[in-house]
């Protein structure tokens, strides 16, 4: 009898070995398992997947083994694996959700539809593509918490391979895995998968940077391992002879890590109190407490690094002892207790819990590191501008590390760097709103305070209040910003349609046109000629002098108000426009589809050619034009009424001037070596000034102006820049 055509096609795939290891892991890890489905899933994917390569030339079935083989190290269940196997069938074959679902049931039909991007939906850009297949996920991730495991896993492989693809492909990946990807694993706990894709995401995104710090390490390597060596000796033998059982580990800190304490608090490798570590794993809760006494009694711990995270375990459950210490020589190194359990959630969070016997269905209300996703998919139902959706979500999902207390003693989690706005918004709406102050430890605080851990809030009201447009600026949480926004926006709307309303009536008297006689049916069409459904959204952007209300008479009555006399656009009447000079006007950057709105880059960001770019109408100033990684588009952007399309033009190259900071070693011929590398990136130097850091013996810092034509020279300039030895960081700098 002649094989099946799918079992003939499985048997010719050079993949089979590779499956057949998977299966070989699988029987280690649970014998009992009948593999049957997963066969079934391999020979289903390796027919739709047959004659497709990877970028790499390989053949495509590599990638989803891969993605099923760190599914299967997870100890997934069986529907999981099948999905992983099946993870790209429906995106990138002919095959269907409804094959998924009649050969493999709803459960595998349903995982596979959450990993299952947008691509194929006619969207009007990328970014939308993104923001679109993002919020399907966490849609998804809501109902079935193995879909973000599998896209977890399938990003972790495809990470690991991105050495086939383009450099801008490359750049792209790296920046999405770390602003959405690695949060995510670090929110579920998943602190494995975490570090390796921070990591590679690391090498990809700063290349220079992450060579010269390996170079680093590993010049390091020989005498930092020799020092923890003897650490971890002499830990044992304390531990020993005080009774505590316990395995002792030593390590670097990760490099991507490092980078990042390096950027944020400016100083060299050297100054990292945790680069090295040893980590404790005992037995009981009682014994972590008894390691810590006893690292404490042999070493003195620095002040202020102590953390308590078994009391007060993170929110994505992460519980461990932490401290920092002066060991031997003077060098400081860090030490993390904790029990084998803590351990164990601590490198694999989420997955931790979920035993493949228990056949978990989906994300338990209970958990925690699931409860601030169900939040955060809530806020963000309605928000449809896709680049205020990705914004707000990568605010979501900083991890969160302030531990407040009510005065009552109730524990309430903050990111880093909240506010008692934020505070205040955490407990209820109504208190948030009504928020006139704060005390902070019996004391009063400004609003835009930052908490500590340990703070004791509490907030003062006012009946009537209504929050400020300048809270927009200060609050790190999404459930705040969301909340400020719909009041302001409430208001702000109620307002732009009266003068909208005003100004229609003003101009209709002016020209001899009776509104009496428009009816309701000729306004509705007018309003859908301009992408509204109603009137009333009409007037809003009217209101917010986004269209001339001539234009808006010219289609209304076009024989009493000629086309060539309406206007391109004026601006609304809330106050009086302020009057242009010759110079204000930006001819590098014009409004999509109109040609004489007057147009300005803003001072707060500005923005080179080459970036991504949005534009924010402004009553009686024009249009100013953001870049879209500015720090107040979203504050701006709460208007949805007031954004407009924009566009470099084609014509016009000015060089752009743009302000930078470098943090350097102090020492002579660096600002000669500075000026060299620009020279040779043929840059321009409008100032320059040099001075030493505000913390003695830390460094130097060198604040310029240069010009750069664009986006890829400026990006140029940075690497030169960071070529030199002994410079720290870089930075581009903004107007507040």
């Amino acid at each position: 009898m002649p094989p099946d055509s799918t079992e003939a096609v499985a048997a010719a795939d050079p993949v089979e070995p590779l499956f057949a290891q998977l299966k070989t892991r699988l029987r280690e890890l649970r014998p009992a398992e009948d593999l049957a489905p997963l066969d079934k899933a391999f020979r289903f994917a390796a027919e739709r997947h047959h004659g497709q390569k990877r970028a790499s030339g390989e053949p495509y079935m590599v990638h989803p083994v891969e993605v099923t083989r760190q599914l299967a190290e997870m100890q997934m269940d069986m529907t999981c694996l099948e999905t992983g196997l099946l993870h790209d069938v429906v995106e990138d074959t002919t095959a269907t959700l409804d094959e998924i679902r009649r050969n493999f049931g709803d459960e595998v039909a349903r995982c596979v539809d959450g990993v299952t991007k947008l691509g194929k939906l006619d969207l009007a850009s990328r970014e939308e593509r993104q923001a679109e297949s993002v919020r399907k996920m966490l849609l998804a991730m809501v109902e079935d918490i193995r879909v973000i495991l599998v896209k977890l896993a399938d990003r972790l492989h495809n990470m690991r391979t991105l050495g086939s693809l383009d450099r801008e492909r490359q750049e792209r990946i790296a920046q999405e895995t770390l602003e959405i990807y690695v949060p995510i694993a670090h929110r579920l706990g998943m602190g494995k998968i975490r570090g390796e894709l921070e990591d590679l995401a690391f090498e990809y995104l700063e290349p220079e940077s992450s060579k010269e710090l390996l170079r680093e390490f590993e010049a390091a390597r020989p005498e930092s391992e020799k020092f923890l060596n003897e650490i971890k000796h002499t830990v044992e033998v304390h531990l020993a002879r005080e009774g505590i059982p316990a395995r002792v580990e030593g390590r670097l800190k990760r490099p991507y890590s490092v980078y990042q304490k390096l950027k944020r608090q400016k100083i060299a490798l050297d100054q990292v109190y945790d680069l090295l570590a040893v980590r404790i794993i005992t037995d009981s809760v009682k014994n972590c407490y008894a390691a810590l006494g006893v690292i404490h009694n042999e070493w003195h711990p620095i002040p202020g690094r102590i953390k308590d995270f078994i009391a007060i375990p993170r929110q994505n459950l992460y519980q461990s002892l932490h401290t920092s210490v002066m060991g031997p020589g003077g060098r400081h190194f860090e030490v993390q207790i904790r029990t084998e359990e803590m351990h164990r959630i601590a490198e694999e969070g989420i997955a931790a819990h979920w035993k493949y016997k228990e056949g978990k269905k989906g994300a338990a209300v209970e958990d925690q590191r699931v409860a601030w996703l169900r939040q955060l998919v809530e806020w963000q139902r309605d928000m449809r501008d896709p680049g205020e959706f990705m914004s707000t979500l990568k605010v979501d999902l900083y991890p969160e590390e302030v531990y407040t207390f009510t005065p009552r003693g109730k524990v309430i989690v903050l990111p880093r760097d909240a506010t008692p706005i934020d505070f205040a918004y955490s407990i209820h709406s109504d208190v948030g709103n009504r928020c006139v102050g704060a005390k902070v430890n019996g004391r009063i605080v400004p609003l835009k305070y930052a908490l500590r851990n340990g703070d004791v809030v509490e907030i003062l009201t006012q009946s009537g209040h209504m929050p400020s447009k300048d809270w927009l600026a200060v609050v790190k949480t999404s459930k705040a910003r969301n909340k400020i926004k719909h009041v302001i926006n409430t208001t702000e709307r109620a307002k732009a349609i009266e003068i909208g309303e005003k100004y229609l009536e003003r101009e209709a008297r002016r020209l001899g046109v009776s509104l009496t006689q428009v009816t309701k049916a000729q306004l509705e069409s007018v309003a859908s000629d301009y992408g509204y459904s109603k009137m009333e959204d009409l007037h809003a952007a009217r209101g917010y002098g986004k269209y001339s209300a001539r234009q808006v008479l010219q289609k209304l009555a076009p024989e009493q108000v000629p086309v060539e006399t309406a206007e391109a656009s004026a601006p609304a009447p809330s106050r009086p426009a302020e009057p242009f000079a010759p110079g204000d006007q930006d001819l590098v950057i014009k409004v999509k589809g109109v040609d004489d709105l007057l147009v300005y880059r803003a001072k707060c960001c500005n923005p080179i050619r080459g970036e991504a770019i949005v534009g924010y109408v402004t009553r009686g100033k024009g249009v100013a034009v953001h870049s879209v990684n500015c720090t107040n588009v979203q504050n701006l952007m709460y208007e949805a009424e007031r954004k407009i399309g924009v566009e470099w033009a084609r014509s016009g190259s000015p060089a752009f001037p743009v302000k930078m900071m470098v943090h350097t070693e102090d020492r002579p011929g660096m600002l000669n070596q500075l000026t060299t590398a620009l020279l040779s990136e043929q840059t321009n130097i409008r100032s320059l000034e040099a001075r030493g850091a505000e913390e003695k013996g830390s460094g130097a810092v060198i604040d310029m102006t240069v010009e750069v034509n664009d986006k890829k020279q400026l990006e140029r300039v940075v690497a030169a820049i960071r070529r030199i030895s002994g410079v720290r960081d870089v930075e581009r700098v903004y107007q507040q």
